[in-house]
């Protein structure tokens, strides 16, 4: 299963917050067997989302979109989905049910809140898409064919993705390295492994390039054990295996390049 992750959002291109939903998706997909095949950043601007969606959409199994969901001028997600899929926008009535109810339960924590909110904001979604109830906020998020739109606050994103987690599973397989070598005298080995066996390969220098870590990811286990075995018969380098579950350590290899 390959999936693309879109985050929306011009704070994220102005890097006035971190960018945490994208890589807590990844790591989760990923972990759940699923190829993360493209992640990209777009602008609050429908005719963005659109066009992206409309692409991805066509080209991998699954789009997850994030961000720009709610009531504000800038919260266009919606409206790009449906363009995207070329589907009128309008209000779900399951959607509007949960987010009235939202409301209520608010009012009644706290009744001194004036709310200025009109529920359509919340619960406007792409003609026939699928609501998905969001338990810590007010703007659920929806599926349209295969296209999965999330809450853009990470702790609802997560809420949200946790009730379609069920939907993204795969099977994969990793093995971690570590070499005392620097990246470059691994360069020729690592492509060899990568071409035989045909598996993902990545090597990260720690910060202070020491060590290298080398991760090897496989769909087929036993073909990961065949190529194990052939780099470090052939890499002509020390390697050291990571024990099981241990990747990293004092924040080495991340996926940022260090």
């Amino acid at each position: 299963m390959d999936v693309a992750i879109v985050t929306v959002g011009n704070e994220l291109l102005a890097g006035d917050i971190e960018n945490t939903n994208a890589t807590w998706l990844a790591r989760e997909l990923t972990e759940r067997g699923v190829e993360v095949v493209r992640v990209l950043t777009v602008p609050d601007e429908e005719s963005v989302i659109a066009e992206t969606v409309r692409e991805w959409a066509a080209s991998f199994d699954a789009v997850l979109v994030t961000g720009g969901l709610g009531g504000t001028p800038d919260d266009l997600t919606m409206d790009g989905v449906a363009a995207g899929l070329d589907r009128e926008l309008e209000v779900n009535p399951v959607a509007a049910a949960d987010v009235e109810a939202t409301i209520e339960r608010i009012l009644e924590r706290r009744p001194d809140i004036d709310f200025d909110l009109e529920v359509p904001w919340y619960a406007s979604m792409p003609a026939g898409a699928t609501p998905i109830p969001n338990p810590e906020g007010l703007a659920p998020g929806c599926v349209a064919e295969n296209v999965y739109v999330l809450p853009g606050i990470p702790e609802e994103m997560r809420a949200v993705f946790a009730n379609v987690a069920d939907d993204f599973g795969g099977t994969v397989a990793t093995k971690t390295f570590y070499t005392p070598e620097p990246e470059g005298a691994m360069a020729d080995p690592l492509a060899e492994v990568a071409t035989r066996f045909n598996i993902r390969v990545g090597s990260y220098p720690n910060r202070e390039g020491t060590r290298t870590r080398i991760k090897l990811t496989a769909t087929d286990p036993s073909v990961l054990t065949e190529a194990s075995s052939w780099l470090i018969e052939n890499a002509g380098r020390e390697l050291v295996e990571a024990e099981d579950g241990v990747e990293s350590e004092n924040g080495e290899g991340a996926e940022s390049g260090e």
